[in-house]
């Protein structure tokens, strides 16, 4: 069974290694709300994680089938109406 690598790759964790990470074993660990599935997993980065399996599996990321929104069209700039502008001031 293998898992996404949840390490983080920056210090801004924004970016992950999502390498396939091997499950080396698995294991049953208690807790006040029951019994927990947990797991022990590496990456070929060497990254190594010992936890529940809820915390070692990232959630399903959208995948881009569309194309790319437009970017909002620029602001236009306005004149004032006529009978806004000051007395001598130019149009």
């Amino acid at each position: 069974m293998f898992l996404n690598c949840p390490a983080y790759m920056d210090k801004d964790g924004g970016t992950r290694c999502g390498l396939p990470a091997e499950v080396e074993y698995r294991y049953t660990m208690n807790s006040t709300d029951g019994p927990l599935e947990s797991a022990k997993i590496s990456c070929p980065r060497r990254h190594h994680f010992n936890a529940p399996i809820e915390y070692l599996t990232l959630p399903e990321q959208p995948t881009a089938t569309t194309a790319p929104a437009s970017p909002p069209p620029a602001p236009t700039v306005q004149s004032a109406p006529s009978h806004a502008r000051r007395e001598g001031e130019r149009p």
